[in-house]
């Protein structure tokens, strides 16, 4: 049966004959036909994200005719995003993401509604967003506000697509619907602080998350049209190398804390927390944007852009040493005296150029890669501390023309 929170005594709308003609590949599937269709035209859902996978989703979605669509976000399109979120061209870099995505969806079909929600998924309005919208579609890629959208997702009855992806790898599940267990039934607990990458800092495929984003669009549909077997309790793992697929059974939980038989969750916490991270205000847009979010102690040093900026200008710079990828240093550099990346970084000690007793500036990226080797190399009896932000806020606040990415 379809998924839906409308009010079963408010008219259904029925499809105009342009409509009609719109869809008349839809309506000649007999597993389909009229009444799948104008289930999607009745139906919202909600995009937590659109990005990577925000972008083939909401785009099919949209086309499909899904009446009412929701995108969560507060990020601006980056050059580096063209290489897979394809909501976006060259025209919209700088440009909000959802004015760019709500202008491309629009365009494609008049039909549908677009709303957007330019802010932040937070303990504090996730319920009231998602209470909103019949479906969500979960498109982040960090743990805190996967956990967030799971739980506020059972709480108030949604039923939650969750995709994820990761270099050549993909998931695809459906959670929190009636019978079936939630994300926290597969993974009760996030994995330590710093153990899984974030796109920006593993990489990924760029056609990845557009079959995925589709798989998921596609399970969408599943849910609110009542077409087909959703993946309630299970859980599709892709390996696009070896274009390999295979599913795994996930069983609800009966001790889970949120959606078992006597959950001790009961209402939305503090996720950055719960995984282990610092609160930031700085931390992953909406959820969904490549992050590399720092999660080590506050109590590294930390060095800003602006006092290195005037240390170089006034000739009393410190060392400063670069721990990110060599492919990184030739998209956008700071100049750094070394380059040798995190993962290396206590194997090639004896490498570094500078000595305990000289003074090291760390930077990455955005500022969680050089924290934990800050915190190594101070272990180690060196005079380091971290370069708050990293490139990007090098690049925001002291030179534009240095490329994000």
């Amino acid at each position: 049966m379809p998924t839906t929170t409308t009010d079963p005594n408010q008219k259904q709308a029925e499809l105009s004959p342009d409509e009609l003609q719109r869809y008349s590949r839809h309506l000649t599937l007999p597993e389909f036909g009229r009444e799948g269709q104008e289930a999607l035209k009745n139906a919202s859902v909600l995009l937590v994200g659109a990005g990577g996978l925000g972008s083939p989703a909401a785009t099919y979605l949209a086309a499909a005719g899904v009446g009412r669509i929701g995108l969560v976000d507060f990020d601006s399109v980056e050059a580096s995003n063209l290489q897979r979120q394809i909501l976006y061209g060259t025209s919209d870099v700088g440009r909000p993401k959802l004015d760019a995505a709500s202008e491309r969806l629009e365009d494609l079909n008049p039909h549908v509604d677009v709303e957007t929600h330019e802010v932040r998924l937070t303990s504090d309005n996730a319920l009231d967003i998602i209470d909103q919208y019949d479906v969500v579609a979960d498109g982040t890629d960090n743990f805190p506000t996967r956990y967030l959208v799971n739980d506020a997702c059972v709480m108030t009855g949604t039923p939650n697509v969750y995709a994820s992806i990761f270099r050549f790898e993909g998931q695809v599940s459906v959670f929190a619907t009636e019978d079936g267990p939630c994300y926290r039934c597969l993974y009760e607990e996030p994995p330590p602080p710093g153990l899984v990458p974030s796109c920006a800092e593993g990489g990924v495929l760029g056609i990845l998350p557009g079959f995925i984003g589709t798989l998921q669009a596609t399970e969408v549909i599943k849910v609110l049209t009542g077409v087909g077997e959703p993946l309630v309790g299970r859980l599709l793992m892709s390996d696009a190398l070896n274009m390999d697929f295979r599913t795994v059974n996930v069983p609800t939980n009966p001790e889970c804390p949120v959606c078992g038989d006597d959950p001790t969750v009961t209402e939305l916490i503090d996720y950055e927390a719960f995984c282990g991270l610092p609160q930031s205000d700085e931390s992953s847009p909406n959820g969904t944007a490549d992050s590399d979010v720092s999660d080590t102690d506050d109590a590294v040093p930390e060095t800003s852009v602006h006092d290195l900026k005037q240390r170089r200008d006034a000739g009393d710079a410190p060392f400063v040493l670069d721990v990110r990828e060599p492919y990184e240093a030739e998209i956008a550099s700071l100049d750094a005296d070394q380059l040798i990346p995190v993962d290396d970084l206590e194997a090639r000690l004896d490498e570094l150029d500078a000595g305990p007793e000289e003074e090291i500036v760390v930077h990455c990226r955005s500022g969680a890669r050089s924290a934990k080797a800050t915190a190594f190399l101070r272990e180690q009896g060196y005079d380091a501390s971290n370069l708050e932000g990293g490139v990007l806020a090098w690049s925001e606040e002291i030179d534009d023309s240095v490329p994000q990415y």
